[in-house]
């Protein structure tokens, strides 16, 4: 249970501090954080939840990760299920705390910092586009994570090489897709959107989980002795 409530309270800090940046921050009058800031908003919420409670769960915070590190051998498949509930709870626990701050000058809350492609793209990008860059990025988180956490890696490191690759994947796909690599994140702020967000959504299921998942299979191989 220790580690199901770890995974409830990262995931709640991830999407809280890099939604919440998005919506609150990113474009506010004069100071806002930009882009740039947002990237960096989720790395760091990555890099302090995988010091401070990953040696608890392993600080997954992410469906995607679960099911790449499952892949690669990593993870036990009979504790997949409770983890990835717990972190899309946790999800949609933090949009519901960053609904009630964003709506409290009278505003609307937009398109939330949902995920989307298309005319939902903040580059109007295609779906396919968001396909490739979702599947692609996801990829290479996994072979940071699992290369990084590897018991041949340098001892102590890991959170700052996940979450500076956190960073750098949505300094690249922001435009894209809004940077989903995470079904939890993406979940969480389609509810409280609705419609075109709900609509969507299985983009930002699968092929993240699909990247994820192939990067654990190559990251055996690579292993393999």
């Amino acid at each position: 249970m220790k580690k199901y409530v770890s995974e409830f309270i990262g995931t709640f800090w991830l999407v809280l501090g890099g939604c919440g940046s998005a919506v609150l921050a990113a474009k506010f009058p004069d100071v806002g954080i930009g882009l740039v800031g947002v990237a960096l908003a989720f790395g760091l919420t990555v890099l302090t939840i995988v010091y401070s409670l990953g040696h608890i769960s392993g600080a997954h915070l992410n469906p995607a990760v679960t099911m790449g590190l499952w892949a690669g051998g990593r993870f036990s498949g009979k504790e997949i299920l409770p983890y990835v509930i717990s972190q899309i709870l946790g999800g949609i626990v933090a949009a519901a705390v960053l609904y009630i701050i964003a709506t409290g000058n009278g505003s609307a809350i937009g398109n939330f910092a949902a995920n989307g492609y298309g005319a939902h793209s903040p580059g109007n990008y295609s779906m396919l586009a968001a396909l490739v860059t979702e599947f692609v990025m996801t990829f290479m988180f996994l072979i940071i994570i699992l290369g990084a956490t590897d018991e041949k890696a340098p001892k102590g490191f890991a959170g700052i090489a996940i979450g500076l690759a956190l960073t750098l994947i949505h300094l690249i796909s922001i435009p894209v897709t809004n940077t989903s690599v995470n079904p939890a994140r993406s979940i969480s702020q389609a509810l409280f959107v609705g419609d075109w967000a709900l609509t969507q959504l299985w983009l930002f299921i699968l092929i993240p989980i699909l990247g994820a998942m192939a990067a654990g299979v190559v990251y055996r191989f690579l292993r393999k002795e």
